[in-house]
């Protein structure tokens, strides 16, 4: 019963509290046993709060036992990533330059929503100095291994909440994404992820990368997406990008009406990816999927848009390193010297950008999203891979042989960081070695609830499985 509430969907979960055939304390009990069995092996948790989830699961019991429970949410485990601020729990930022000692008294708006909805949070999940790189390792927590096999990563930045994620440490995790932190470790352990539109979600204290960053959940069904959704995507005062005040988006409504009648277009390199660089089962998977679409009533046409020579690795770099070499000169010299030495070399790049440099990579950055917006006149979305290549071995820094301090080896997720536009990933198939593969599904600005309604359709056609790890109790 345990290693069922465990890995029970979320939505089920409180199906079955709301009968009185499973409580939150089973539920936060049974979390709490998959740590003990799986965290000394996937080092995914950098925090757990046993005695405080155990406390937050009696308080929803009660609810739930006088029919009073806060909404869909209350009750169940939930992981939250270690950038993300947590009254009560240490945010190290995945760095040995933040000490342990706090204060810890802050609720970023995603904590406070969540505990508002009565979600019992477990702890903080593993992530790299500062989400700097697209794998989960740092000098402070060592490596985060894959679930599907613990000799590959799980990607990153997020890739603690994803391996917790997929073998039942939480029934919903929440994770930040600023060039793919929540697609990169969805598509590498075979989890369902959403960056939302920027700024649907609030977030706070600003991120070290600006209007690049994003919050959004990471779950093993659809439903749960749009559940975490209705609570985590509310304005907050603190978040002066948020969206205003009024948006009341039900990402519940419409989810199971299909895309019937949707002309999806699918583009299996976004114009600019060299085919070379795209794994032959990668993109035959993605190809697959695409004609899963049609079957489903979609007019699917492949096409790229008209990049005019831009390309988003380029912009984003320039972005990414400038955005570094600022944060770091707010840590004496004493600090950086603990930090991961692949982040330090990545400051330095960053610094040698001109500001002529910095100025022309905004203005691409706001011709690429003009070139989208005008792309999804024509297309209710878009399909392509989420990574060019599954999973890779833990200790590489970067795919393709690469260093770690250039993050074009993740080209479809990045994109969307630039363009803001919503991009979610979901499984659609595995390696002939038993890594998943991500289908990336993008959608017009705004158009949340529609990517969420085509990924739901899919995974009605395809549901997403567990790896063979999650079987252990």
């Amino acid at each position: 019963m345990a290693a069922d509430l465990a890995m029970m969907p979320a939505h089920a979960l409180a199906r079955l509290f709301k009968k009185g055939k499973a409580s939150p304390v089973e539920a936060a009990k049974a979390a709490l046993a998959r740590i003990a069995s799986f965290n000394p092996v996937l080092n995914c948790m950098q925090h757990v709060d046993a005695d405080g989830a155990l406390a937050q699961a009696k308080a929803s019991e009660k609810r739930w036992g006088k029919g009073k429970p806060l909404g869909p949410l209350d009750g169940v485990p939930t992981t939250i990533k270690d950038m993300i601020q947590t009254s009560g729990m240490p945010t190290r930022m995945g760095s040995a330059a933040i000490g342990p000692e706090g204060p810890w008294e802050t609720d970023a708006p995603v904590t406070a929503r969540l505990r508002q909805a009565g979600a019992v949070l477990l702890g903080k999940t593993t992530s790299p100095e500062y989400g700097w790189k697209g794998v989960t390792d740092s000098k402070l927590y060592g490596i985060t291994r894959n679930p599907w096999d613990i000799h590959k990563t799980p990607g990153g930045s997020s890739g603690g909440g994803t391996a917790a994620e997929a073998v039942g440490i939480g029934n919903l995790a929440m994770g930040t994404d600023g060039a793919g932190s929540v697609r990169i470790p969805c598509s590498f352990t075979g989890l369902f992820g959403l960056k939302p539109t920027f700024a649907r979600v609030p977030l706070y204290p600003p991120s070290a990368q600006g209007t690049l960053s994003n919050a959004g959940p990471m779950t093993r069904t659809v439903r749960d997406a749009a559940l975490m959704m209705n609570v985590i995507a509310r304005p907050d005062a603190r978040d002066w990008y948020a969206i205003p005040t009024d948006d009341s988006e039900d990402y519940l409504k419409g989810l199971e009406k299909g895309v019937k009648g949707m002309r999806i277009a699918y583009s299996p390199d976004l114009g600019f990816v060299e085919k070379d660089k795209i794994d032959p089962e990668v993109a035959k998977s993605v190809a697959n999927a695409a004609r899963m679409f049609k079957k489903l009533g979609a007019k699917v046409v492949e096409v790229s848009p008209r990049l005019n020579g831009l390309d988003p690795r380029d912009i984003e770099n320039v972005h990414w390193t400038s955005n570094f070499s600022v944060m770091l000169k707010s840590f004496p010299p004493e600090k950086q010297a603990l930090m991961d030495p692949g982040l330090l070399r990545a400051a330095e790049h960053g610094s040698r950008h001109s500001l002529e440099a910095y100025i022309r990579a905004g203005h691409q950055r706001v011709q690429l999203g003009v070139i989208f917006n005008h792309f999804f006149e024509d297309y209710d979305l878009l399909l392509t891979p989420t990574m060019p290549m599954p999973a890779f071995n833990v200790g590489e820094p970067a795919a393709w042989g690469g260093d770690g301090l250039d993050i074009g080896w993740t080209p479809f997720t990045l994109t969307f960081n630039l363009t803001r536009h919503p991009a979610a990933t979901i499984p659609c198939g595995t390696t002939k070695a038993g890594l998943p593969i991500g289908l990336q599904i993008v959608g017009p600005l705004y158009a949340d609830a529609r990517v969420l309604r085509a990924a739901h359709a899919f995974e009605e056609e395809m549901p997403i499985a567990p790896p063979p790890m999650a079987a252990r109790s």
